[in-house]
């Protein structure tokens, strides 16, 4: 009578024990990329500020001020050589587009 219930029993505990641990991954997943787009931008504090506010007598742009198209373009511009300039061009050569657009995103007044 006992081994009856205990297929459902168990097929119920595991049912809960991976959706638990789908859950949790699922949020490390949502945290880990998270900290990625954060630590792709952050990239441009060193020139631009944090958060693209500016460095005090940096002599750098304000890009917080852009909206992510706006950064996006100038980016894109800096990689394929249309705009010049001395750091710039070099830095946005380093990036893949989806990383350009994601540090747009990041950066960009929505």
């Amino acid at each position: 009578m006992r081994a009856r219930y205990l297929k459902p029993a168990i097929l119920a505990t595991i049912y809960i024990g991976i959706s638990y641990w789908s859950g949790t991954a699922l949020a490390q997943n949502a945290d880990a990329s998270n900290l990625y787009k954060r630590g792709l931008a952050a990239t441009c504090a060193n020139c631009h500020g944090t958060d693209g506010k500016g460095v005090v007598d940096g002599g750098m742009p304000l890009i917080n001020t852009l909206t992510s198209e706006q950064i996006l373009t100038q980016m894109k511009a800096f990689k394929s050589g249309a705009r010049e300039g001395t750091i710039m061009p070099q830095l946005a050569k380093g990036y893949s587009d989806e990383q350009l657009e994601t540090i747009a995103n990041q950066l960009g007044k929505k």
